[in-house]
């Protein structure tokens, strides 16, 4: 028997990265009653242009704790279809599909990407319906199709330079008919390893959910060194259930936060929410005869946290300018001058972008 040395290659790789892998389901606390989930909504195999069957996309997902994954095949653009030919472009997500087991945490709904020139660029559909009906010889139709489907529709990588030769992202007529028609609901902010101010601009002026995803095409573990404890791009929803009815809703409504690298991206108020959860201060504390306070703060989220103090005390061991790594307690010690039974401490997180160039600043009420 004739040993298939690529198959077998491959799945090495595969395998060395699923060992690595850190599994982890929870990356953000939230209240009681709600919870942040965790989602990739643009991913490809080879019934596109990817290199991996969509089993592998399912058990990156897995391993990685993703809560959903969309199958987001490019409708038009088939570089494979000699060798896959692909006459029903709803095949990705049912094999996708077929291999969720009952009561497991991850979700695969079903997406396309509408692939054209700019304008208006590539443009992807989730939770459709029926991929084949958004197959037209004009993107319009396609995108109004997705629309009487109730997808939620959004433009990917709008500073992409195959596209955008200065990589910056900016609204065409087209976009414009869309948003003043609500045929476009969202937009990449990041997309794989870029992240655009530009796009984020253009979120937070037009009302567009702000999204990040991986468009990855070969395996994650080579594109985010997942084995390392690197992640791929994620976006995350605020729910009070991880029903896909309540996801979808999440997402139409904006409230999302984009994990990148080590970035926060988001709006103000989703950023905020998500910090208050995860960024804890513990009780106050002082020694009999001293009057630096004594004070632990935890990070209980999965990003390192990188803090500016803005207030008017001086710490007593360390910069106001530090970094919280995930899931971890740091003492900071604080010179009140005079023993206080409460302090406001406004802090600037540098790593939670909520517009170009601009970050959040929080204070926290400590007693």
């Amino acid at each position: 028997m004739q040993t298939n040395y690529k198959l077998l290659f491959f799945t090495l790789i595969f395998a060395f990265g699923v060992f690595f892998s850190n599994g982890q389901s929870t990356f953000f606390n939230a209240e009681s009653g709600a919870e942040w989930i965790s989602m990739d909504l643009h991913i490809h195999t080879v019934f596109s242009d990817g290199a991996v069957w969509p089993s592998i996309r399912v058990e990156e997902a897995r391993r990685e704790g993703l809560d959903l994954i969309a199958m987001t095949e490019h409708l038009e653009y088939q570089p494979h279809s000699e060798d896959i030919p692909h006459p029903d472009r709803n095949r990705s997500f049912e094999i996708a599909s077929e291999m969720i087991k009952d009561g497991e945490q991850l979700q695969v709904i079903n997406g396309s990407e509408i692939t054209r020139e700019m304008p208006p660029g590539h443009i992807n559909a989730v939770f459709i319906k029926d991929a084949n009906k958004l197959l037209h010889a004009d993107s319009l139709s396609g995108i109004q199709e997705a629309n009487k489907q109730n997808a939620f529709v959004f433009w990917n990588h709008p500073n992409w330079d195959a596209q955008r030769i200065d990589g910056i992202a900016r609204l065409e007529p087209f976009h414009k008919y869309l948003i003043a028609n609500k045929l476009l609901h969202g937009i990449e902010v990041v997309n794989e390893t870029t992240f655009s101010e530009e796009a984020l601009q253009i979120a937070l002026d037009n009302s567009l959910t702000i999204l990040g995803t991986s468009d990855i095409h070969g395996l994650t573990d080579w594109a985010h060194d997942i084995h390392e404890g690197g992640h791929r791009p994620m976006t995350f929803v605020r729910v009070k259930d991880k029903s896909p009815a309540e996801i979808k809703k999440a997402l139409f409504s904006g409230n999302t936060v984009v994990w990148y690298d080590d970035l926060l991206i988001g709006k103000e108020d989703q950023i905020k929410q998500l910090v208050s959860e995860n960024i804890r201060f513990g009780k106050m504390h002082y020694q009999k005869d001293k009057t630096i306070l004594q004070l632990d703060v935890v990070n209980e989220s999965s990003v390192p946290v990188q803090l500016e103090y803005l207030g008017a005390y001086s710490f007593h061991q360390r910069s106001t300018v530090f970094t919280l790594a995930p899931k971890t307690t740091a003492r900071l010690q604080i010179k009140t001058v005079v023993k206080k039974e409460a302090v406001s401490l406004p802090f600037r997180i540098l790593n939670a972008v909520i517009g170009p160039k601009k970050y959040l600043e929080h204070t926290f009420l400590v007693k």
